[in-house]
């Protein structure tokens, strides 16, 4: 199917088609190995980097493509026809939900030390916001960093850290001003440092390929170079980047939900039951018919709030709206593809029945449904 729409470039399509034919001939084969290891391989990820796919985001003076949120929503819906949402969210969370912190609020230093590494699929990135008692509230977090000479003291615990068991570096935000609860700053932990360890590694009912701790942090020492921004200013900081991170989840979602239609519209019209074709009877048709054009609806939203951005325009209520309505409409439409499969869908062996289970987290991670909803009420 061709992602062509009006906000589609020839270098934009050139990135979808690169990325289909990627995952097609890279993940999709192998995912299944990769769901019960529970980690994608590095490899993926450097040849991937190899291939200048980590850096449509990252600025041409630091060795990216520097294109703007419409080339994330290209990239992370074009994810999404791997089928495996698992190797999806590995990439996201390096190239769009880590990795703008870093460029956007590094300094020239920092560049040079870390990028040659992220661009490459050498350095991959994980975000450590989310606490036991905090996660869409980040004004709630308690880990804590003190000043201690010429470096900070950081003591507290994350969860649900994407790619912080086998990552090489996490984006910790920790409170440095105790007299604000917005007084956050962030700091770069590289995997390793002494008191920095995985808890635990998280056993989660989809998104199997992805890797997922809780962290702990002991009196992690880490130098001044390592501050990330601004002091105290990081809840700010961490705010610049979540509208992009709302959309990649929506985009891999629509990804996902379009080879869910096509896989459920190819399987009924094969599949014989009452002296003909699923596909033949009226009820089934319609609604996969309905869950296309919401796919198709999403999919448009998405890419309009994204432009928004481009335009230099404010789009938060888009988003947020895009984030709360998209990410229903991607589980409302695996629910449908699992009950046409019938008993099969409901097997191991189907893709539909992971693709279901991996997409119960979409409503849920970057900005709950109910909470996407309030942004886009106190602006109405």
């Amino acid at each position: 199917m061709s992602n062509r729409n009006v906000y589609m470039t020839d270098e934009l399509q050139a990135i979808y088609d690169q990325t289909v034919d990627f995952v097609t001939n890279e993940v999709t084969p192998n995912g299944e190995l990769w769901e019960l290891d529970g980690m994608v391989p590095r490899d993926v990820l450097k040849h991937m980097g190899a291939l200048g796919m980590l850096g449509l985001r990252v600025p041409t003076e630091l060795g990216g493509l520097g294109m703007g949120m419409l080339a994330s929503a290209t990239f992370s819906e074009a994810l999404g026809a791997s089928t495996y949402a698992g190797f999806d969210v590995t990439v996201l969370v390096h190239t769009d939900m880590a990795g703008p912190h870093l460029v956007n609020s590094g300094n020239q230093e920092q560049y040079d030390r870390y990028m040659p590494g992220v661009l490459a699929g050498e350095t991959i990135l994980s975000i450590g916001v989310s606490e036991p008692d905090a996660g869409s509230d980040v004004a709630g977090i308690r880990t804590s960093a003190v000043k201690d000479g010429d470096g900070w003291l950081i003591n507290g615990r994350k969860t649900f850290i994407t790619n912080a068991v086998y990552g090489n570096m996490t984006i910790v935000a920790a409170r440095t001003n105790p007299e604000d609860k917005y007084g956050i700053s962030m700091f770069l932990v590289e995997a390793g440092t002494e008191g920095f360890e995985v808890a635990t590694k998280l056993d989660k009912h989809g998104w199997r390929c992805s890797d997922t701790a809780e962290l702990t942090l002991d009196d992690v020492w880490v130098s001044d170079a390592q501050l990330l921004g601004t002091p105290h200013r990081g809840f700010y900081e961490t705010m610049k980047n979540f509208q992009n991170e709302r959309m990649v989840l929506v985009g891999m979602g629509v990804g996902s939900a379009q080879a869910a239609i096509d896989m459920t519209n190819q399987y009924c019209q094969e599949r014989k039951a009452f002296g003909g074709h699923l596909y033949d009877l009226g009820a089934i048709r319609q609604r996969m018919a309905m869950n296309q054009a919401k796919v198709d609806a999403v999919r448009a939203s998405m890419y309009h709030a994204a432009w928004l951005h481009d335009s230099g325009q404010d789009n938060v209520k888009a988003m947020s709206g895009v984030k709360a309505w998209g990410c229903e409409v991607v589980n409302q439409v695996m629910y449908d593809c699992v009950q046409f499969h019938g008993g099969m869908g409901y097997m191991r062996e189907s893709h539909i029945e992971r693709m279901y289970r991996d997409a119960r987290i979409l409503p849920i991670g970057g900005g709950a449904t109910e909470v996407m909803l309030e942004e886009v009420a106190k602006r109405s």
